[in-house]
C-alpha cells in the first residue's frame, strides 16, 4: 500500500511540473502581449499584468507576434531580432531616445510593422529608426521627430544586404538633421514614402542613395517643406520617383547631384530658395512606366 501511495504522489508531482513547465513556455511564447505606463517587465505580459516597455515584452512574444498599448507611456528604446508587430495607435505611445537610438533593426530576413509610435530623440537622439538588417519595415502612423545629433537621422534604412524593403505611410518625420535616409551600397533595396509630411529637417528631408537595378524611392502624397534640401539623390545609379507631391518652403526644393529625379508629373515644385534640379519625365532612364 505504502509503494502504491508513493507511486500516486510521485505521478501527481510529474503532472505539476509538467503543468508548470508548459505554462512558462506558453508565457514566453505569447502571440500577442501588452505594455503599460504602470505595468511591471516582471510580469507575464498578459493583458491584465502588462509589461512596462516594449524591451520586456518583445522577449516574451513569439514571432510574428503583436505587442499592443493598453495605455499612454513612454515604453523605451527596443532592439527588434524576430518578425513582430507594436501596435499602439488606439493610445499615446512614447519612445524617448536621448543620446541614441529609439528602435534597431539588425537583423535580415524580418517583417516588422511599427504603427501609432511617438518616437522622439529629445535633441540629441542620433536615429529614431535604424534599419540595418536587410528586412521588410512598415512603419505607419507614427511620428519621429527630434534627433539632430550632428547628421542625425529620423528613420535610417542601409541594409547591409541586398532585399531589404521599407514602407512609410501616414506618418510625420520632422525637426531631425535628416527626415528619411535611403543607402542601398549592399545591394537592390526599395523605399515607399505615401500620404506623409517630412518638414522642418535641417539638412535633409528625404535623401536617396542606391546601386542596385530595380532599386530606389517611391514618394507620393508627401509634403516635403522647411527642410534645407527637399529630396537629395546622390550617387549615379540612385532613383528618386515622385508623385502626387508638393515641395515648397525648402532651401533648395529637390536636388541631384547625382543619380535621375523621376516624376510622374503632378507635383506640385515651387515657392523654395531654389526649386531645384529639373526632374526627369517618365518614362524616364529604365524604360516606360509598367
Amino acid at each position: 500500500m505504502a509503494i502504491k501511495r508513493l507511486k500516486v504522489w510521485f505521478a501527481i508531482v510529474v503532472a505539476m511540473c509538467g503543468t508548470f513547465s508548459y505554462g512558462g513556455t506558453a508565457q514566453a511564447q505569447a502571440t500577442r502581449t501588452w505594455v503599460s505606463g504602470v505595468g511591471d517587465d516582471a510580469n507575464p505580459c498578459s493583458r491584465t499584468a502588462p509589461c512596462k516597455t516594449f524591451a520586456g515584452a518583445i522577449s516574451k512574444t513569439a514571432a510574428s507576434g503583436i505587442i499592443n498599448c493598453i495605455d499612454p507611456g513612454g515604453f523605451g528604446a527596443v532592439t527588434i531580432t524576430k518578425s513582430i508587430t507594436i501596435d499602439c495607435f488606439n493610445t499615446l505611445a512614447g519612445v524617448l531616445a536621448a543620446g541614441t537610438n529609439g528602435i534597431n533593426i539588425p537583423t535580415a530576413g524580418l517583417v516588422v510593422n511599427l504603427r501609432g509610435l511617438d518616437i522622439e530623440g529629445v535633441g540629441s537622439g542620433l536615429v529614431g529608426v535604424n534599419i540595418t538588417g536587410a528586412s521588410t519595415v512598415h512603419i505607419e502612423k507614427s511620428n519621429i521627430f527630434g534627433f539632430k545629433a550632428g547628421t542625425a537621422t529620423g528613420i535610417n534604412f542601409v541594409p547591409t544586404a541586398a532585399g531589404g524593403r521599407l514602407v512609410i505611410s501616414n506618418c510625420h518625420i520632422h525637426s531631425n538633421s535628416v527626415g528619411v535616409q535611403l543607402n542601398g551600397a549592399a545591394g537592390s533595396v526599395d523605399m515607399v514614402v505615401s500620404n506623409s509630411a517630412v518638414d522642418a529637417n535641417s539638412l535633409i528631408g528625404i535623401a536617396v542613395s542606391t546601386t542596385g537595378p530595380h532599386a530606389g524611392a517611391t514618394i507620393e502624397k508627401t509634403l516635403l517643406a522647411f527642410n534645407n534640401v527637399g529630396v537629395a539623390t546622390n550617387g549615379t545609379a540612385s532613383i528618386a520617383r515622385i508623385g502626387d507631391s508638393t515641395v515648397t518652403a525648402n532651401t533648395t526644393g529637390v536636388s541631384g547631384p547625382a543619380g535621375t529625379l523621376q516624376s510622374f508629373k503632378n507635383n506640385q515644385i515651387g515657392g523654395n530658395g531654389t526649386d531645384g534640379t529639373p526632374i526627369t519625365a517618365f518614362p524616364g532612364p529604365g524604360g516606360p512606366l509598367q
